[in-house]
């Protein structure tokens, strides 16, 4: 295994950290002042745009695509582990770079298995920024961690499909930017369980399609909203079918593998920029006559975060060289194994840097605790903990059957 960047990573992540400290870093107290001052949590701020021009004239536009097309080159998941840590480091970088979930895993799919049609008229203006999506899949009245039970009904009449049922937790859904979204449900509910379900491009203008609430965090009203929705007869034309019916499950796992290992690219970022608070924390505050960086204790939480985090970095390295190497499939327990990992390192790492801060690290004076309730939903996204962790069971199991 090698780990190095190859010349065109290396030198986009130069460009990427100059951005960050150049139009990032400074412009997140504006972004927060002007989705304050719209007094709407779910506003675009006017930065944003600013800074997606910014991004494609520094050619740091669409870097998560590993499949070369018109709009990007490609770059290797290898390549791209590096550089999706450092947007992690900021809420306003992945949207500046156009590589913010779920848009991305939703332009993935449409890469793979979208029409011409589909590609025209949802992937370019995705590709270009311009519009938002979201992937409707969990719903409230199952168990969602298992994907055979989803139950919102996708029936064909005449030329032309006809959605009803209720997801719930669809990130993005309310951004006034957010256009379509991709659906899964049942189309077969008599077809064996990995056959029944398919996917279907849905505009968010559509007839009978209801918004109904953005469901709050540990009480954060995220910006790009995890809404529930209502689909009552809604009626979309059978050229939104995405693949062939009863593909819906295979289309899901090849979307969730690059999607799970781009938030744990992320989160090691956001727990990389925790423990540089948590350090820079205990060098500036004094308690029982020393600074609280020389306390034994103190040095062990930074010591423990920094062994945790260089384990788990190299663990998602590894994955995304399996995935370049031996594709998606091949790299699935270590998919899994990551989806694990890295957030509750995460978690751990910001946990000790709010203690670090002390009362203050529970307030809205410091990000910290925005971030502790952002990661602790990534434990249970794109599948939970306890199935990702049977999934690396059932492997190493194996090994001892008779």
């Amino acid at each position: 295994m090698d780990f190095a960047l190859s010349a065109k990573a290396e030198s986009l992540r130069d460009e990427l950290l100059a951005f960050m400290d150049e139009c990032i870093y400074p412009n997140e107290e504006v972004y927060h002042r002007q989705v304050a001052e719209s007094g709407n949590p779910h506003f675009h701020a006017p930065i944003l745009d600013e800074l997606k021009v910014e991004a494609r004239k520094r050619g740091l536009w669409n870097l998560f695509l590993p499949h070369a097309t018109e709009w990007t080159d490609g770059l290797s998941n290898l390549d791209y582990a590096p550089l999706a840590e450092i947007t992690g480091r900021s809420h306003l970088a992945p949207e500046a770079l156009n590589c913010a979930a779920p848009d991305t895993g939703n332009m993935e799919i449409l890469t793979m298995f979208g029409s011409d049609e589909q590609k025209e008229q949802w992937l370019r203006p995705l590709l270009e920024g311009e519009i938002r999506s979201c992937f409707a899949m969990t719903e409230p009245a199952v168990a969602s961690s298992d994907a055979t039970n989803i139950s919102l009904r996708i029936e064909r009449d005449g030329d032309d499909y006809v959605l009803n049922g209720r997801k719930w937790w669809i990130s993005g859904a309310a951004r006034e930017r957010c256009r379509v979204a991709i659906v899964m449900g049942k189309t077969d509910p008599n077809a064996p369980p990995h056959l029944q379900q398919s996917m279907i491009l849905v505009p968010m203008d559509s007839p009978g399609l209801s918004n109904l609430r953005a469901l709050p965090v540990f009480g954060y009203q995220h910006n790009e909203g995890h809404c529930e929705l209502l689909f009552e007869d809604v009626r979309v034309p059978g050229s939104n079918l995405l693949g062939q019916e009863g593909s819906g499950f295979a289309i899901a796992q090849a979307r969730l593998g690059p999607g799970r290992i781009h938030h744990c690219m992320r989160v090691i970022g956001v727990a990389e920029r925790a423990l540089e608070a948590m350090c820079r924390r205990v060098r500036s505050r004094t308690a029982f006559g020393k600074p609280l960086s020389d306390q034994g204790v103190i040095q062990s939480w930074i010591a423990d975060s920094r062994i945790e985090l260089e384990q788990v970095r190299l663990l998602v390295l590894k994955t995304a060289w399996l995935m370049d190497t031996v594709g998606n499939r091949g790299a699935r327990i270590e998919i899994s194994a990551i989806k694990v990992a890295a957030p509750n390192v995460a978690l751990r790492v910001i946990d000790r840097a709010i203690q670090a801060h002390g009362a203050m690290g529970v307030s809205d004076d410091v990000p910290l605790a925005s971030m502790y309730a952002s990661v602790r939903t990534l434990r249970l996204a794109d599948g939970p903990d306890e199935v990702h962790r049977m999934s690396v069971a059932r492997r190493e199991l194996r090994k001892y059957e008779e």
